[in-house]
């Protein structure tokens, strides 16, 4: 049996196809990993190497020191050890490896695991069994938490929610001072207030808090309209504060997506959804102590769109990646609330198609800018403090404005501009040139600072925007562009 991240089995009916190239650098955790991990692609770096069935691929890589680095995959996961102490995921020598077995040449041949990968991979297959037999007996209730466990779960509850609501009360009183002091002299204070009221929030349990007043600390002072934009960000929070206070009075959907946005902790909840899950983008966002990892799945069947968030410490990258342009035959359980965030459970074939498994390349059905438009002000109804949707554009082209780039819908009756960080990224070039001047479909996040793009497909071998993607390497041009372009099974990664 396969095991998945999460500790399920998967069958090991077939072989786990290699990855490619693209979809090795999109689990890069930054741009340092991703260049160290290209030097290390070579064969001299390497001895020792092999892969098999089960979708393990193991190496020794030459290190600075006498004894090489033991490196070990699991594509299933995925999942990585390696003997160097690097605290990434994956470090430059999983990538390095994966970007050699990805070049075919041989340099990798299949085999057994040699014995110090043998005992990694089933140390770590053994306690994802664990794992599932423990999910399993707590399903059916032999292991069902107690009435007194039940009790003390019930007034620590209590205890956070009263500390808590004194937080909000406290922050209120602040927000108020704020404003009888008036918004323009706000700059004077310098940050430490900010940072001091932060602080505050922390003690009082409330993250969730705690890091939109440190927003609204770097807002001062940063540039014309500053006053304006603290006064929306201080309506927001106070909306927020007094949601919290009067929770009880909410539909629950919104009481959760409160509880969220303060900081409690939730439980993903409900019946599991199996679907074939698209990988549509992965990216880091580092805050303070925390590195957050999302992940944007699109499901091929329930045609629903879904969040995967994973976090690592200071100096840690996150541990679950996902290739961007591959499909998994996975659950996904709901957290509760308005917002798409979901858990990754029982994955029934590794995240990559066997050989001979036709690939699905084809984006998710999209709609026009002003479609998308009106999801995303539909979403604020339920989530006032959502600063993004997901959304799918098809049939845009990207076309300078004053100041910047905008997707225009091909008929020009109307466009989205890219947000500033979009027109910072290398991705912005590569989209221009999947275009071409010509329409395609586009993937990313809509928000009040514009739409950024995150992902791309070029359907114009089909006619374009009816979700049947021409493939890169099938001689066409669009063929050719997409491959220069960086493709991963008709998907070109912006980000």
């Amino acid at each position: 049996m396969l095991l998945s991240h999460g500790g399920e089995p998967l069958p090991a009916t077939e072989s786990v196809a290699r990855w490619t190239v693209e979809q090795v650098l999109s689990l890069a955790p930054d741009d340092a990993s991703r260049k160290a991990g290209n030097k290390l692609a070579t064969a001299g770096h390497w001895s020792g190497t092999g892969f098999d069935g089960s979708g393990a691929v193991w190496g020794l890589c030459k290190g600075s020191g006498s004894k090489p680095y033991q490196t070990v995959v699991d594509t299933t996961g995925p999942a990585y050890t390696c003997s160097c102490p690097s605290r990434k995921f994956p470090c430059k020598h999983a990538l390095g490896l994966l970007l050699l077995r990805a070049s075919g040449d041989g340099s990798v041949p299949q085999g057994e695991p040699a014995d110090w990968a043998a005992q990694w991979l089933t140390a770590r297959r053994g306690r994802a069994e664990a794992k599932q037999a423990k999910q399993e007996a707590a399903a059916s209730g032999e292991s069902a938490p107690g009435p007194a466990d039940n009790a003390a779960a019930r007034k620590r509850a209590e205890r956070r929610a009263e500390r808590v609501t004194a937080g909000a009360l406290e922050l209120e009183q602040r927000l108020t001072d704020l404003l009888r002091g008036g918004l323009a002299t706000a700059d004077r204070a310098g940050y430490a207030l900010w940072e001091e009221t932060a602080a505050r929030m922390v003690d009082a349990q409330a993250p969730g808090l705690a890091g939109r007043v440190r927003e609204l600390g770097a807002i001062p002072g940063s540039g014309p309209g500053w006053p304006v934009r603290l006064l929306e960000e201080c309506g927001l929070l106070h909306l927020l504060d007094t949601a919290w206070l009067g929770r009880e009075r909410l539909p629950d959907p919104l009481a959760a997506t409160v509880r969220t946005r303060v900081g409690l902790p939730m439980s993903a909840e409900g019946p599991p959804v199996r679907d074939r899950w698209l990988v549509l983008a992965q990216y880091d966002t580092p805050d303070g102590r925390l590195t957050t990892r999302r992940i944007w799945l699109y499901g091929r069947e329930s045609g629903r769109t879904a969040l995967l968030l994973s976090f690592g410490a200071m100096g840690r990258a996150p541990e679950l990646a996902l290739p961007v342009g591959v499909t998994i035959d996975a659950e996904l359980t709901p957290y509760p609330g308005g917002r798409l965030r979901a858990e990754l459970g029982r994955q029934f074939a590794p995240p990559a198609a066997a050989p001979g498994t036709p690939v699905p390349d084809t984006p998710p059905p999209g709609d026009s800018t002003a479609a998308a438009l009106a999801a995303y002000g539909e979403a604020l109804r339920g989530d006032p403090w959502l600063d993004a949707w997901p959304v799918t554009l098809r049939d845009v082209i990207p076309v300078p404005s004053e100041g910047g780039w905008q997707l225009a819908d091909a008929e020009g009756s109307s466009a989205l501009p890219l947000s500033s960080a979009a027109l910072s990224r290398p991705g912005l070039w590569k989209l221009v040139a999947l275009s071409g001047g010509r329409p395609v479909t586009v993937f990313g996040e809509l928000g009040h600072r514009g739409f950024d793009p995150f992902a791309a497909w070029d359907t114009r071998g089909t006619g374009g925007g009816d979700g049947s993607g021409s493939r890169a390497g099938d001689g066409s041009g669009a063929g050719s562009r997409s491959r220069s372009a960086e493709v991963t099974d008709g998907v070109v990664r912006l980000i």
